[in-house]
């Protein structure tokens, strides 16, 4: 069994690394010979799922795997992972190889980095050649250095061990991506940052007690975008289906005509955010014909909408705030995600990673499970 690889974009790692460890501490990583897949099962919470092909964090020329099975399954700790990846940012020389400490089996993450250093003691004089002061060719004259003193880069190699556990084969194979039915709606979402701060307003709104609670303080709508909320007798029948008193819950819906609505109740009010004039993304005609296209629950809901008006055609979700607000942190890796509603049931997002025109573009897929009412 052999791993070895440079890598070829620590910053995505490390953001990708980072967005995972908000999920969940253990990782199931998955090297393939054209792709590296990412699987985060906590017990409770958003499952991930991602296939990164190689070329977009690795260096394909120097990546070299070797196993009987034509894969490595590994089991890490990602937030152990990402704090490694960090160490790699700005260096020359980044190298991830799978290696054994005492029988123990590591990643090992070898960086070349670079620093300056002021006077003449960054780089050896000519009468110290190799820096240990035994240079024994003192034949020559030493060189003058009291005129430099300037600062000089030194290069250090510096190698951190990440403990890992492999796993055979026969322990992931039960492991399956979830199945879903085809969703009622698919739309892209907004600035992430801008939902994840109004999100997280929600949440906070809902967790506080009623008498340190204001009604009314919100974040400025943006373009698009606008605010409502009202109380009274009929607030406290929707914070039954929205609210608990130990996780506030949030109601996230959409429809077919690029509107997206936020809502979450409380005891006292009601409050939403709606946004509009946002994409639904056009299917893959290649995928399907178009009278298979047609009976979509998507395209229905868009044909019910637009005959039957703007209260129509709406699915909806109810999501763990907390755990929405750890998703979004997904925005800080990719501006564009899809998100896809099963009604009632649960919410897929498929986040997609920047990449170049030549490259295959990378997907993580989260899955979501929608709370009963």
């Amino acid at each position: 069994m052999r791993f070895r690889t440079q890598l070829k974009d620590s910053k995505t790692f490390s953001k990708l690394t980072a967005s995972l460890s908000s999920l969940g501490k253990v990782c199931w990583m998955r090297l393939e010979y054209e792709v590296i897949r990412f699987t985060i099962i906590p017990d409770q919470g958003t499952q991930v799922w991602a296939s990164i092909p190689v070329g977009t964090i690795f260096d394909d020329t120097t990546y070299e795997l070797e196993s009987n099975s034509d894969a490595i399954n590994i089991e890490v700790n990602i937030s152990v992972l990402n704090r490694a990846l960090r160490s790699a940012w700005g260096a020359t020389h980044a190298q991830l190889r799978l290696t054994k400490k005492e029988k123990n089996p590591l990643l090992a993450l070898t960086v070349l980095a670079s620093e300056w250093t002021e006077g003449n003691m960054a780089l050896a004089t000519n009468d110290d050649a190799d820096g240990f002061g035994d240079d024994h060719n003192s034949e020559e004259a030493p060189a003058d250095t009291t005129g430099d003193r300037g600062p000089r880069e030194r290069q250090t190699w510096i190698t951190q061990e990440i403990p890992i556990k492999i796993l055979h084969e026969s322990a992931v194979e039960g492991l399956h991506e979830p199945h879903c039915p085809d969703p009622e709606v698919h739309i892209i979402l907004p600035n992430l940052a801008q939902l994840k701060s109004i999100s997280d307003r929600f949440t906070k709104l809902a967790s506080t007690d009623n008498k340190n609670r204001q009604p009314g303080v919100m974040a400025p709508d943006a373009p698009g975008m606008h605010s409502v909320s009202f109380g009274g007798a009929g607030a406290n029948t929707a914070a039954t289906a929205l609210s608990t008193n130990s996780s506030p819950k949030l109601e996230l819906s959409a429809n077919m005509h690029g509107s997206l609505r936020l809502a979450i109740a409380t005891d006292e009010l009601r409050i939403a955010s709606v946004w509009s004039d946002l994409v639904n993304p056009p299917l893959d005609p290649a995928q399907m014909t178009q009278e298979e296209m047609n009976q979509l629950p998507s395209e229905l809901n868009r044909k019910r909408a637009a005959s039957e008006g703007f209260d129509f055609g709406w699915a909806k979700v109810r999501i763990d705030g907390k755990d929405w607000s750890r998703v979004l942190s997904i925005g800080r890796l990719s501006p564009k995600v899809v998100a896809c509603f099963v009604n009632e049931m649960a919410l897929v997002l498929y986040v997609y990673l920047p990449h170049n025109r030549d490259e295959e573009e990378s997907c993580l897929t989260y899955y979501i499970n929608s709370f009963t009412t």
